[in-house]
C-alpha cells in the first residue's frame, strides 16, 4: 500500500499511540492539529498537548485552532489535498467542509462499540453501567455526535476488576490497529462504511466533579463500579479526619448489615446501602497511591470509625 497523505488531529495521550503507528508505517502526516496549551500543575503554566509535545518532537507541522469555524482555517485545510485525516479524541467539532475535504473522509477512533456510549465518557460510562463489554469502534465522521458510517469494530471484554487506566491503554491499542486496517481497506477500496443502527444508541456524557464523591448509602457493586471507572484519574474519593482519600481499587462484598460508611474489621472493609466494599488500593493527596497494608502503616483507621 502507497503512502497516504494525512491530517492527525488529537489531543491527550491516548492518541500517541495512533500517532507513533502511522509515523512507523510510512504515511506522510502533512499536518497535525491539537488544542492550544492549558495551564496545568502546581504553577498552572501553560503546557503543549501531548500530541502538540510528539508531533513537535518528530518534526511536523502543528496547528492549534481554537475552533474550526473560521473560513480560513477551512480553506488551508482544504488546501493541503489529503487522502485521509485521522481524528483521535481531538476534542474539538469539524465543520461540514472539513469533514468533506480529505478524499477517504475524517476517519475516528471512538471507544465504545457504536451506537452505544456516544458522546465524552464512553469508557468510564461502560465501566459505571456495568458492561461486561465494550470496544473500538473506526468511524467516518458525520455532522452528528458519533454518528457517522462505521467502518470496522473490536470488541473488548470487561473483567470484574478493569479500571479507567486499563481500558485506556488497552483501548488505545486495539484502536491503533483498526484505524490502520481501515486506512488500508478504505485506500484499497475493500471496505465499505456501514450505516450506525439506532437501536441501543446511548450518550456517555462528560463527567462532573460531584461523580467522584464516594456516597457510601449506594450498594457496594455500584461503588466499585465508581471506583474503577475513575481508576487512577480523577480518582473517586471520601472523607476522613478533614482529609480526601482516594479509593483506586476495591472489591464489593455479602457482608453483615451496618452503618453506611462504618468501617467493619481492620481491613478496610466498609458497609455500603447494601453489601460492604473492601478497599485494596488507596491513595493520599500528594502521595504515591499504596496497597491496603502499606497504607494502613501510615494512616490509622480503626473498626468501627466512619468514613465521610
Amino acid at each position: 500500500m502507497s503512502p497516504l497523505r494525512l491530517a492527525f488531529l488529537g489531543t491527550p495521550d491516548f492518541a500517541l499511540p495512533m500517532l507513533d503507528r502511522l509515523l512507523e508505517i510510512g504515511h506522510e502526516i502533512v499536518r497535525v492539529y491539537s488544542q492550544p496549551p492549558r495551564p496545568a500543575g502546581r504553577g498552572q503554566q501553560f503546557r503543549p498537548s501531548a500530541v502538540v509535545a510528539r508531533a513537535q518532537a518528530a518534526g511536523l507541522t502543528v496547528e492549534t485552532p481554537r475552533s474550526f469555524k473560521d473560513d480560513a482555517l477551512q480553506a488551508r485545510f482544504a488546501a493541503l489535498a489529503l487522502d485521509a485525516a485521522v481524528v483521535v479524541a481531538y476534542g474539538l467539532l469539524l465543520p461540514g467542509p472539513v469533514l468533506a475535504a480529505p478524499r477517504l473522509g475524517c476517519i475516528n477512533l471512538h471507544a465504545s462499540l457504536l451506537p452505544r456510549w456516544r458522546g465524552a465518557a464512553p469508557m468510564q460510562r461502560a465501566i459505571m453501567a456495568g458492561d461486561r463489554e465494550t470496544g473500538a469502534t473506526a468511524m467516518l465522521m458525520d455532522a452528528g455526535l458519533d454518528t457517522g458510517p462505521i467502518l470496522l469494530q473490536q470488541p473488548i471484554a470487561l473483567g470484574a476488576q478493569a479500571t479507567f487506566g486499563w481500558l485506556h491503554d488497552r483501548m488505545a491499542q486495539v484502536g491503533t490497529e483498526l484505524v490502520v486496517r481501515a486506512l488500508d481497506g478504505l485506500a484499497a477500496g475493500t471496505l465499505r462504511p456501514r450505516p450506525q443502527p439506532t437501536a441501543g444508541a446511548c450518550y456517555a456524557r462528560k463527567l462532573e466533579p460531584v461523580e467522584y464523591a464516594i456516597d457510601w448509602r449506594r450498594p457496594a457493586v455500584e461503588l466499585d463500579r465508581q471506583i474503577r471507572a475513575l481508576s487512577p484519574r480523577p480518582g473517586a474519593w471520601f472523607e476522613h479526619r478533614g482529609e480526601r482519600l482516594r479509593a483506586l481499587l476495591a472489591e464489593p462484598l455479602s457482608a453483615p448489615v451496618g452503618e453506611p460508611g462504618q468501617l467493619m474489621d481492620d481491613r478496610l472493609t466498609v458497609a455500603c446501602g447494601a453489601g460492604a466494599l473492601r478497599l485494596l488500593r488507596l491513595q493520599r493527596a500528594g502521595k504515591a497511591p499504596l496497597d491496603a497494608a502499606a497504607f494502613l502503616r501510615g494512616y490509622r483507621l480503626g473498626t468501627g470509625e466512619r468514613l465521610g
